[in-house]
This record gives C-alpha cells, structure tokens and sequence, in this order.
C-alpha cells in the first residue's frame, strides 16, 4: 500500500484507499454508479500522466471524488484542488478527512451534482467519472479547452480516441477530437475498483488543441455530424437527406448538390473530421433558411 496512513494529516499522497473507504463507512452502490477506485498502483499513476504531459496542475478540478483517495493523490502533486461530489455523506466525510488542506485553502469540496453546480476557473480536470454521466460530463469539460484525464468505461475511451475506418469510429469520436487530441493511457480492470464494474475502465488524456479546419459554430457542426452518425450504414448522401429533422436544414437537397461527391459517396464512419467541417460548412451555408 501507499505509505503510512493518516487520517487528518498533511500526508497527501499516502492515504490508504481501504482505509478511506472504512472511515468514509461507504460500500459502493453499481446502480448509483458508485466504483470506488481503491488500486493504489493506479492510483498512484494518475497524476504521473499529467505531469509527463507537462499539464499545468495549478488548480485541479475533480469530479466524483468519492472516498478522497485521488483526491489524496492529487493533493501531493496540485497547488488547488476542487473536488465535486453529490452524495451528501461522502461530501462531509471529504470535508472531514481533509479539513487540514481545506483550512491551508488548498482544497474546496463543492457538494452537489456537476452537472449543475458553477465550476471555477480551473487549470486542468483529473476525475473517476460516474459511467452513467460521464458522456454528459466530458462535454461539459471539453470545450472549455483545459487537459483533462478521465476514468470512464473501455468502451467509451475507446471510442473517444478512434480514428476514422475503425469500427469504434463516431460522432463520439469526432466530438471528442474537435475539443482535443485524446488517447488512452491505460486499460483498468474491474478489480481495481470496489464493488468491481462489470465492465473494464481505461483513462484516457485529452489535450485540448485549435482544430486544423473551421467550422461556422460549434453547436452546428457537433447537431450536423450528430445527424449524419444517425444514418451511419448509408451514404453521407443519404445520411443528410434523410436527416433534416435532426440537423434543422431546410434544404438538404441543395447541400447534397453543392457537395463533393467523393464524400457524398463514402459512409459518415470513414468521414475525418475535417471532411465533416467541410460538409457542415456547407450546409451552414446554403442548407438553412436566410432567416434561420
């Protein structure tokens, strides 16, 4: 284990996540998406992939913090850490374990949904995110342009990081790639985690980047390639065709005639997303009504 524990102690970075866990008196609850992450070896990993990436770690936020054991881990590598968390109990247990850091103001636990709550002005995101949120979470998190690591299920790293022609290539995938480069640093097993996951984790690093192509509005662009992925068996023809009720153009016909037909030909899965910018502009530009 990580060193000698201690309850109330400046020991950041040592705590045991067993021991939190039985001091915190929590057991987990799968079907409030509760997964305790209590591999101290991963634990202890998490912020190494920060600091290779030479992320400013200046003001942490993290989100589901729990029993507190990254927040342990984040505090012995962060100037600040804010840590979200909604179970009543679990958050003054936080207060409670941490109250040292809190009264050096070196850390603040906002008790409530993050969904909803105001997050302050952060340097970087470094989170054990609920799997049922952690779509709607990230795409709180992602544009806001700062790096980000994330535990979320394999199945959604893997798709966050896909290339385009790879099966788990989506409007997921795009998304994602259009706030940040992201890759996945690290498959977790379900054991890592207390009660274990039916299903493995992985974290995954998002580095926010300027994308290499424009778009007329991000809101546009991410509703357009929505659209298409809707229709993703068919041809990108089709796909905005017979999508105009999801992507709100008025005239799919004109886009379809305006476009270039070597895109129109292929599938929305094997579209870069620069291809979907180029589509998306163009239907910005002629597919909507003048007084749209």
């Amino acid at each position: 284990m990580a060193g000698e524990d201690s309850a109330n102690g400046s020991n950041a970075g040592s705590r045991d996540p067993d021991a939190l866990l039985a001091r915190a008196d929590a057991r987990g609850d799968p079907d409030q998406d509760q997964h305790f992450l209590v591999d101290d070896r991963v634990l202890d990993r998490i912020p190494t992939y920060a600091t290779e990436a030479g992320i400013d770690l200046g003001h942490v936020l993290e989100i589901g913090a729990g029993n507190g054991a990254l927040t342990d881990r984040l505090l012995a590598v962060a100037d600040r850490v804010t840590a979200v968390e909604r179970d009543p109990d679990l958050a003054a247990f936080l207060r409670t374990e941490f109250a040292d850091a809190i009264e050096a103001g070196r850390l603040t636990v906002i008790e409530g949904d993050a969904l909803e709550v105001d997050l302050p002005d952060y340097t970087a995101s470094i989170s054990n995110l609920p799997y049922g949120a952690s779509s709607e979470i990230l795409f709180r998190l992602l544009p806001a342009g700062k790096p980000l690591i994330a535990m979320v299920q394999r199945e959604f790293a893997d798709r966050m990081a896909a290339d385009p022609g790879s099966d788990e290539y989506g409007r997921l995938s795009v998304t994602a790639g259009h706030y940040a480069d992201v890759e996945v640093v690290e498959p977790v097993p379900p054991e890592a985690f207390s009660p274990p996951p039916a299903v493995e984790s992985a974290l995954v690093r998002g580095l926010p980047r300027e994308p290499d192509y424009t778009v007329p509005e991000d809101d546009f662009f991410l509703g357009f390639v929505k659209a298409v992925f809707t229709q993703r068996r068919k041809t990108v023809r089709n796909g905005i065709r017979n999508t105009a009720h999801i992507s709100g153009l008025d005239d799919p016909d004109a886009v379809v005639d305006a476009a270039d037909e070597e895109l129109l030909r292929k599938r929305a899965g094997d579209l870069s997303r620069a291809d979907f910018a180029e589509l998306a502009s163009l239907a910005h530009d002629i597919g909507l009504d003048s007084d749209d």
